[in-house]
């Protein structure tokens, strides 16, 4: 062979293992760039201890207390009551990747986020969520704040389990539309979800199929440990005397006299008695009665019946009521003096709560009474939003 040849087998051979190793090269790189979210967080969120068998136990000084008091009370030094916890840090930031994701509605526009959002008290600010095609739904949406600790779940309070309440908003055609079947379907679909519940549920295989138990449990997980348990309040409750000013703490013992009895419902230290209560709440006009808890419980003394809601960051959550028909806080302190059954319908007789009467607040007392709410806003464990999705959808919210 003469020189020429040589070198020019030299050369194709060169540039044949070089195209080779680019080749490779490319295929490894695509390979591990489809992983575009990084490893689920191996620590627990605030608020949260990590054992020995990798599960997240609440952690917060009401545990040093115990509950002596009779229910309706709530005492400053009052237990909580029990909360959902023992989930590990990874199905926690595996729900939290979930929550915002809108791949789990029908047509990728929704997520739990659009109307639990962070920003807005995890609410949305709306007076009806807005939910499927711009469908206007009939009530507000609840905030998520300490969610953990609650036993009834919706305003009818017809789900028991946060497991349970999910699955409303996810399967209902007005909400996020979307079927069991097509949710394991897409999550499946997507090689990055499949190895996140691989890692978050280390008992299966990666190659194992997502399982609707492991979506709602991730999910419950997330939602379990939004804890907010550090405001001006509690800090006072624990014994920092300086935590409120003069006029909060007036507002305090105005919320918790027995003329107002506001916190015979809404019971320190989580700020609700976790009870159905008839209150009269109108609704906006032109709109029917919202027959409540009467549907689900199949129970006519519960006509009009809503949960009492926690007022946990309540200054961030407007409007208020089940109906959002309260734009502001002083509002609705005001339907409370106003008289008992005020604004109940002509055509309508409802078993108001007891509680419910005519308390004849002053202005200046329902104006303390809203400075004391406020000293319960504590956003100090609010989660951190995904930078990006594993889904690769955009994290945004359709109701801002």
């Amino acid at each position: 062979m003469n020189k020429k040849g040589i070198i020019l087998k030299g050369v194709v051979f060169v540039f044949f293992t070089a195209a080779l190793w680019w080749l490779l090269g490319s295929s490894a790189r695509m390979e591990s760039s489809y992983y575009e979210v990084p490893r689920l967080n191996c620590d627990c969120p605030p608020g949260f201890k990590l054992n020995e068998n990798n599960e997240c136990i609440a952690q917060n000084l009401y545990m040093a207390y115990t509950t002596n008091n009779d229910p309706g009370v709530g005492g400053l030094k009052t237990a909580l009551p029990e909360i959902r916890d023992g989930f590990s840090p990874q199905q926690i930031d595996l729900g939290r990747y979930l929550f915002f994701d809108p791949v789990l509605s029908k047509d990728g526009t929704i997520s739990c986020a659009t109307c639990h959002d962070p920003k807005k008290g995890f609410s949305d600010g709306l007076a009806a969520s807005i939910g499927m095609n711009g469908h206007e739904l009939t009530r507000s949406a609840p905030s998520l704040w300490n969610v953990g600790y609650l036993k009834l779940l919706f305003w009818d309070g017809r789900a028991k389990s946060l497991e349970e309440q999910m699955k409303g908003p996810l399967f209902s055609e007005e909400e996020m539309a979307n079927t069991p079947e097509n949710l394991l379907k897409t999550l499946n679909g997507i090689k990055n979800y499949r190895m996140l519940f691989a890692e978050a549920f280390p008992g299966r295989e990666k190659d194992n199929e997502i399982t609707l138990d492991e979506i709602y449990k991730a999910i419950t997980a997330f939602e379990a440990s939004l804890i907010s348990l550090n405001s001006k309040y509690d800090r006072y409750a624990h014994g920092y005397p300086q935590a409120l000013n003069e006029k909060e703490i007036e507002g305090l013992n105005v919320f918790r006299s027995f003329v107002a009895r506001c916190a015979e419902c809404h019971t320190p230290p989580l700020f609700t008695n976790q009870q159905i209560a008839v209150i009269g709440s109108p609704e906006p006009d032109g709109k029917p009665l919202d027959p409540g808890a009467e549907v689900p419980y199949n129970d006519t003394t519960m006509r009009g019946g809503f949960k009492v809601p926690s007022l946990r960051n309540i200054e961030k959550t407007a409007p208020y009521m089940h109906s959002g028909n309260f734009a502001t806080l002083r509002e609705t302190v005001q339907f409370y003096t106003d008289g008992r059954g005020h604004a109940v319908p002509e055509n309508e007789t409802l078993r108001v709560h007891w509680h419910i009467w005519e308390p004849e607040l002053t202005g200046y007392e329902l104006d303390r009474l809203v400075d004391f709410l406020k000293t319960l806003t504590d956003e100090s464990f609010i989660p951190e939003e995904p930078a990006s999705l594993p889904s690769g959808l955009s994290n945004t919210n359709h109701n801002s």
